[in-house]
């Protein structure tokens, strides 16, 4: 078990044991140690459709009502929509998603009763589990009671959703909604809906699809575009597994990228703070008229930052991340309506923003995107690479200038370097490209930037060879 850039993440073999319990009962106990909860109090829980999902939120439902806790049953919702059911009745929450990974995979997104936990917490939750684990204290595994609460839950979130815009923004959109297997997907269809866009739904499946929507697969990518040719779609939308995330595809099936689709939702908040991680677009500095504070990759970070803006005095601090999850940290008037602040990854709030844009301006979405005139970025992953290589790999790219220089030759030469999340690199001639290990998966990541479209998808696809090279060197 280990937590990653968002939420405890480990094999839903695993998780569907004893580990789910015994991280359900150190949360248990760090509210209750720290003062943040009390015994009686309610804690939520919920779940995205992974097979192993429901039998892990059994786990965590017995494990913290054997420490006194209630525990309301959620559902199947999306995590944003938790978080706001938890914000609201003052509620500690835990969601049970791998959000993108493969349903092999699993996780544990806690939140306590004012928002999703930090760094901090992850430490002493940890501690508390090694603790148990140490001691031999019981751990109990059986289901508990839980009261139904699913409908409030979505309501809540459906009600928060359907007052950002006016009646009818999204008439004449005639949009798919890419349902496959997040839980995000009715209350999708009955949002767009309410705004009075054509809905079609597509794809629903009973099975597990994991849908990463920072490196949307050629498979995903493929399905889209021929649904907007086979049905004359002015846009696809979807999300990750857990709903937090979205996924949006312009009227060619080309999916926009995630830092885009925050950047346009800063400019519909009126945000004056955005803070974004460090592998969101360079050009987002210059795009609006908020000053930009950059992170660490991972909503923890994100949120650390936005609470550092607002104790500072900031009001309409908001950030994202490269995938396009929003986050607020302080109260916005919209649409005549004030949104309390959500500080966790939100992905309807970003779909909402550019569709709305995409119907006033009455222009298509590729349209709005190159209206914006960022660098052209692109990413990637190689997935099932071992931790232990992504690790080695960026030691010896950081032990000395010269193993960087070498390791770069082929594709260009350093200019500057950036060390806040993996390495960052400019080149002389004005190119990114960034190296990093994954926080939640075996997997390496790069990410690049580059004057034209296909100059970035040459240097992604050089990085990712340079890295394949080297690990099978080795």
């Amino acid at each position: 078990m280990k937590f990653g850039t968002s939420g405890l993440r480990g094999l839903s073999v695993d998780l569907k044991g004893r580990a789910s319990a015994l991280y359900a009962m150190a949360f248990g106990k760090y509210l209750l140690k720290s003062g943040k909860a009390q015994t009686g109090d309610v804690i939520l829980i919920g779940r995205d459709f992974r097979d192993s999902s429901p039998e892990i939120s059994g786990n965590c439902a017995g494990a913290l009502a054997a420490l006194g806790f209630r525990i309301f049953d959620c559902g199947n919702v999306p995590t944003p929509a938790l978080a706001l059911y938890g914000l609201e009745s003052k509620a500690a929450c835990l969601m049970i998603t791998g959000s993108h990974i493969p349903a092999d995979r699993n996780g544990i997104k806690f939140y306590r009763p004012d928002g999703e936990i930090d760094k901090s917490d992850e430490a002493a939750i940890t501690a508390l589990a090694a603790e148990i684990e140490k001691s031999g204290e019981a751990v109990i595994q059986a289901p508990a009671a839980m009261e139904d609460r699913e409908a409030i839950c979505r309501q809540l979130f459906f009600e928060r959703n359907t007052a950002l815009l006016p009646e009818g923004a999204l008439s004449g959109l005639k949009i798919g909604v890419y349902q496959h297997s997040t839980v995000a997907r009715d209350l999708l269809v009955d949002v767009l809906a309410h705004y009075g866009a054509e809905v079609t739904v597509l794809g629903r499946s009973d099975s597990f699809i994991p849908v990463d929507t920072e490196a949307v697969s050629e498979e995903t990518i493929t399905l889209m575009k021929r649904w907007v040719s086979d049905h004359s779609f002015d846009t696809i939308v979807s999300t990750d597994g857990d709903g937090d995330r979205p996924l949006v595809a312009d009227e060619t099936g080309t999916p926009l990228r995630g830092d885009l689709l925050g950047l346009i939702a800063a400019n519909f908040l009126g945000a004056r703070i955005v803070v974004t991680p460090v592998t969101s677009n360079s050009g987002i500095e210059v795009a609006g008229s908020f000053a930009v504070k950059r992170t660490r990759v991972g909503s923890p970070f994100v949120i650390t930052g936005m609470e550092e803006a607002v104790a500072a005095g900031d009001d309409r601090v908001m950030g994202f991340e490269a995938n396009g999850g929003l986050l607020t940290a302080s109260p916005f008037d919209v649409n005549g309506q004030n949104v309390r602040a959500l500080p966790t990854r939100d992905c309807f709030i970003p779909m909402l923003a550019v569709l709305s844009l995409a119907a006033a301006r009455r222009q298509p979405l590729s349209a709005i995107a190159t209206s914006y005139k960022l660098p052209f970025a692109a990413a990637d992953r190689l997935e099932n690479f071992p931790v232990e290589t992504s690790a080695a790999l960026m030691q010896h790219l950081r032990a000395s200038d010269e193993n960087l220089r070498s390791f770069l030759q082929p594709i260009g030469a350093v200019a500057t370097k950036s060390d806040i999340d993996g390495l960052r690199m400019t080149l002389t001639d004005g190119r990114i490209i960034h190296f990093r290990p994954s926080g939640n998966a075996p997997e390496m990541r790069c990410y690049v930037e580059a004057g034209s479209e296909p100059a970035a998808l040459d240097l992604l696809h050089a990085g990712l060879n340079r890295i394949r090279g080297w690990a099978a060197a080795r």
